[in-house]
């Protein structure tokens, strides 16, 4: 028995998040077709993270156990024989058996695109967030320091979470202006909580539009109210860049 790593790349749009439903398709559903069809093998795919309906990847890490002979280098050369053009397995490889995709990370990093217009501009509305054109870049940024660290991110996840220990640390995060206008929001930390990502995103983008303040993001860590921070952000400007191990 082998342990398989894969590193896929993937739009989100046409799909409910990476985890297999019920009531809809999953892109974990999808790729474990694909290595039946494969391999033979009815195999149990496990990703690094979850995301969410109309969220990306660039670099998503799921593994899975197989018996099948196939060289693992060459995996997702096959693989990718198998799976739809809006998702691909970017790289193979083989693992040791106490490697898991999931558990084994040590930090992720997330990426979130918006532009600020009047108008809606329909190649950017592809994997990017409309806001509205009166925002403050420079305020914006400012705002970015008082998340870094280690904090206990409660108002900043979806208060349905079932969580228990809601303490993450950032070590890294920007916000930067492309030249056609679009904002990319990065942000790399040792793990996120159920939206958190899209809450920060959409609480930086009310400093940056004046109708929150920067001295509020200290009282929104201090009151762990949801209801303080910022709207969750659409779920297309999301994208998992990379996992690290």
């Amino acid at each position: 028995m082998r342990r398989i790593k894969l590193i896929i790349e993937y739009v989100g749009t046409n799909y409910n998040g990476w985890q297999k439903q019920k009531n809809g398709i999953g892109i974990q559903e999808i790729i474990e077709k694909a290595i039946l069809k494969s391999t033979g093998e009815e195999v149990e795919l496990f990703g690094a993270g979850r995301t969410d309906a109309g969220v990306h990847a660039l670099g998503q890490v799921a593994h899975f156990d197989t018996n099948s002979q196939i060289q693992a280098e060459k995996y997702f050369y096959v693989l990718n024989k198998f799976l739809p053009d809006d998702i691909k397995i970017v790289s193979s490889c083989e693992e040791k058996q106490d490697f898991h995709s999931r558990f084994s990370a040590k930090q992720k990093t997330y990426l979130y695109k918006f532009y600020a217009s009047d108008t809606i501009h329909p190649l950017k509305e592809f994997d990017a967030v409309k806001i509205n054109s009166k925002f403050n870049f420079k305020l914006a940024k400012k705002a970015l320091k008082y998340f870094k660290g280690t904090h206990d991110f409660v108002s900043f996840c979806s208060s349905n979470t079932k969580v228990k220990d809601t303490t993450r640390t950032i070590f890294k995060i920007s916000l930067t202006k492309q030249k056609n206008g679009m904002f990319v929001f990065m942000v790399c930390g040792n793990g996120f909580l159920y939206n958190m990502v899209r809450i920060i995103v959409g609480t930086i983008i009310e400093i940056g539009q004046h109708t929150k303040k920067i001295s509020d993001i200290n009282k929104i860590f201090e009151q762990k109210d949801r209801t303080l921070a910022g709207k969750t952000m659409p779920a297309k400007g999301l994208t998992l860049k990379e996992v690290k191990y």
